[in-house]
């Protein structure tokens, strides 16, 4: 019977699969105890991946105040860097919801629109041009990168909760793009 829980439909084992593809990551088996009925892979997946994505760019929003060569580019980054830390908060009540623990899947990987810990490492150590440069590059592929994964999660996620925040997510991070095209 708990087998049967656990079987994805092909859709969503598709979209799931199709997901995971783009971002480099294998899916991470929960723990003891499974997701409650509204929550399924394709949505505890797609916390479990928000989380870090999310961590690892506020990580370069915050270096902008100090670094940032264009104020309009710091001020984008820090109004960037707030909506992170309320997605984060959303994301982790997600996961608390969903029954999944905290297992931390993506800890260490670097995935496409992940902003990986050399480029952090890279930031700190440049300003002005070299920093803003790092800064877009770096926030446009994760927002675009974000994007892509909120689209997935609303088509083959099952939580509401889950799909209403992705399809937030999502229209935050279009204009997210947007603001940055105007300040670059």
């Amino acid at each position: 019977m708990q087998l049967r829980r656990n079987v994805l439909t092909r859709r969503t084992a598709a979209a799931l699969l199709l997901g995971l593809a783009v971002a480099g990551c294998t899916p991470q088996p929960a723990a003891d105890r499974p997701a409650p009925a509204a929550f399924n892979d394709t949505d505890t997946a797609w916390i479990q991946l928000m989380i870090p994505m999310d961590e690892r760019a506020e990580l370069l929003t915050d270096l902008a105040p100090a670094r940032a060569g264009r104020p309009a580019l710091a001020g984008w980054a820090k109004d960037a860097g707030r909506g992170l830390e309320d997605e984060l908060v959303d994301l982790r009540e997600l996961l608390r919801l969903s029954g999944v623990p905290d297992t931390r899947p993506h800890e260490g990987h670097d995935m496409p629109g992940m902003v990986s810990l050399d480029t952090v490492r890279r930031a700190k150590t440049v300003s002005g041009e070299n920093f803003d440069r790092l800064l877009t590059e770096s926030m446009r592929a994760h927002l675009v990168q974000v994007r892509m994964l909120c689209a997935s999660e609303r088509t083959s996620g099952s939580a509401e909760q889950a799909k209403d925040l992705a399809a937030a997510i999502e229209r935050t991070a279009a204009e997210q793009i947007t603001r940055l095209d105007a300040v670059t």
